[in-house]
């Protein structure tokens, strides 16, 4: 495993990233983004890893859980919560990371939801924000805490427009200049 681990995320201009559990807009484009992100290793054999809340997990259509081709690692503060063979259940995202530690792992991605992506904002180990940046508002509940403090911008796709949305992919990268290293950018655009 790399010694930093990546966020990936849509939210729409207010920093809203769902409503009632779900995302609040449908985009192919960005699913396949998402998808091709955390799926892709150099390493033949070896895989990415995506952590995220019990709450992102039980959102998932159960025909999605787990996500293929990744180790998913779920956490929640039940120490008898069932997850499929391959993938664990943690009681912290520093409990993931050392599990993930152990094992042939490339990327660690965090995926939400908003609690899991308040404390990734502001560990240690944090490397890239992946954004996807909906322009437009949309009715959300959850919000994503305010990055601006942590990260600097690296990179913008061009404006792309599926469904009526306009929406863009940028990069973002913690605001340690030592630390930026251009083949993690992965814009896919």
């Amino acid at each position: 495993m790399r010694d930093r681990f990546d966020i990936v995320l849509a939210c729409d201009l207010a920093g809203g990233i769902g409503k009632d559990n779900a995302l609040p807009w449908k985009l192919s484009t960005d699913l396949k983004y998402f998808r091709d992100l955390t799926t892709s290793t150099p390493v033949p054999n070896v895989l990415n890893a995506v952590v995220m809340g019990r709450k992102t997990w039980e959102s998932l259509p159960p025909a999605a859980r787990p996500l293929k081709g990744r180790i998913n690692v779920v956490i929640t503060r039940n120490p008898d919560y069932v997850m499929p063979e391959g993938h664990f259940a943690v009681d912290s995202l520093d409990a993931a990371l050392d599990l993930l530690v152990q094992g042939p792992v490339d990327r660690v991605f965090v995926i939400g939801g908003a609690q899991i992506f308040d404390e990734a904002l502001k560990h240690e180990r944090l490397g890239f924000l992946y954004l996807t940046e909906i322009r437009a508002h949309f009715d959300c509940d959850t919000y994503l805490p305010d990055y601006r403090p942590f990260l600097q911008l690296m990179s913008c796709s061009e404006v792309m427009h599926e469904n009526d949305i306009d929406f863009v992919f940028k990069v973002y990268q913690l605001n340690v200049p030592d630390y930026f290293d251009p083949q993690y950018l992965n814009l896919n655009t």
